[in-house]
């Protein structure tokens, strides 16, 4: 089989898309075409990949990358077997002429608006119903793949899910340790930004570090560098998932400060799993999803809830585990267990790549050739005609260093 993965939005070297569905798409004997924006990203591909170079759409720069998608994807999608897609933006860059499409479905659109610092704030909740129509004629005119089971309410037709879970380890690499606690992943205020940055400094005296290891928002950058400078945080910057979860590891606890938004409320975040996954004790706001995991499991507590919007809250609770090497270990060997049997990714993997198969040996459920397909979603006017997208990355410049670093200041 011959997929076609693509985003213009996610980072090359996301998680979920790279590290484990291509991954998994690669290990069961596939090819793979990968549309990103890798040059935008400074990332070499995988050299099992075939790579193609599009600009990164991000903030309100968004026309030129969708432009240069859509080309790829024309050039591209014809002799692909099936499309995956990551982005709802690209339901308005999909050619005419393309194999089984799907839409892997990462969040609620629509609720994430509310979130969303580019777009102006007055346009945030009327934005909304148009995403709800974009879905609802998706659903009827491609397959769908979810990352949540909370995402199947949003649908009229049952979609399988693809849950984001993580490799979990036979045992975790070291013990849970007593000076410093991370956050991974991506950094907006919407997902604990000043929460964590207000934690670096007041767990500062108690000899304890904030690492913060991904990406930030445009607005949040010159807080975490201004942290940095006073030493309150370690920010790293994106780190691939898999040297990321590696630094993770000996940690004294994983930390998930999560606003009370309605994108949130019913999606797990991954990064809870992870920390579950290498042996770290979690505090967490009582997002609905995360109180289940850390609390709410029939094997155990495997960490801490704390209120929304609490960094002195989610001190106190580091430094409640600190004290107590027990506890930690405990709801560290709690939390591991957990990730081992219901979170493991190989589990997940099988079923992901079949799923695929069986959509691209089904019948297209769009025309291939001749008239507009049924399923395809046009932004206002037709779009400039564009040509060929190249096959493969442009030599890159030199690389920079895969060893995580902290962020220059």
């Amino acid at each position: 089989m011959h997929a076609l993965v693509a985003t213009v939005v996610h980072h090359p070297e996301d998680a979920r898309i790279l590290h484990r569905q291509i991954r998994a798409l690669l290990d069961a004997g596939h090819r793979v075409t990968y549309i990103a924006p890798f040059a935008d990203r400074g990332v070499t591909p995988w050299r099992e990949l075939t790579p193609v170079d599009v600009p990164r759409a991000t903030g309100k720069r968004r026309l030129a990358s969708l432009r240069a998608a859509r080309a790829a994807l024309t050039h591209h999608a014809p002799q692909a077997d099936v499309l995956l897609f990551h982005d709802p933006e690209l339901l308005l860059a999909l050619p005419r002429n393309r194999p089984a499409t799907v839409w892997d479905v990462h969040e609620d659109a629509a609720a994430a608006l509310l979130t969303k610092p580019w777009l102006p704030r007055p346009l945030r909740r009327p934005l909304g119903p148009v995403v709800r129509g974009f879905e609802r004629r998706a659903e009827q005119r491609m397959h769908l793949l979810l990352a949540e089971e909370g995402y199947r309410d949003r649908f009229a037709l049952p979609h399988p899910v693809v849950p984001n879970t993580t490799y979990v380890p036979d045992r975790p690499e070291r013990r849970p340790g007593t000076d410093r606690v991370v956050y991974l992943g991506h950094l907006s205020a919407a997902r604990g930004a000043h929460e964590l940055i207000e934690m670096g400094r007041m767990l500062r005296p108690h000899g304890v570090r904030v690492e913060v290891i991904g990406a930030a928002d445009p607005g949040i950058r010159p807080l975490l560098r201004d942290a940095q400078r006073e030493e309150a945080v370690e920010w790293y910057g994106f780190v691939p998932n898999d040297q990321a979860l590696r630094m993770v590891s000996g940690a004294l606890a994983g930390v998930c400060l999560l606003q009370d938004t309605p994108n949130y409320r019913s999606s797990l975040p991954t990064k809870v799993v992870e920390y579950m996954a290498h042996g770290l004790p979690v505090v967490s706001t009582p997002n609905p999803a995360a109180v289940s995991l850390v609390t709410g499991r029939p094997e155990g507590e495997c960490g801490a809830i704390v209120p929304f919007g609490d960094p002195a809250a989610a001190v106190d609770a580091v430094l409640g585990l600190r004290s107590d090497q027990a506890l930690r270990e405990r709801l560290a060997a709690t939390g591991h267990a957990v990730a081992r049997s219901s979170f493991h990714w190989p589990e997940q993997a099988e079923p992901f790549v079949r799923q695929l198969e069986e959509w691209a040996d089904a019948p297209p459920r769009l025309p291939r050739q001749g008239r507009s397909a049924p399923g395809r979603a046009e932004p206002p006017g037709s779009a400039p005609a564009a040509p060929p997208a190249p096959t493969s990355v442009p030599e890159p410049e030199p690389a920079r260093s895969r060893t995580a670093r902290r962020m220059p200041l």
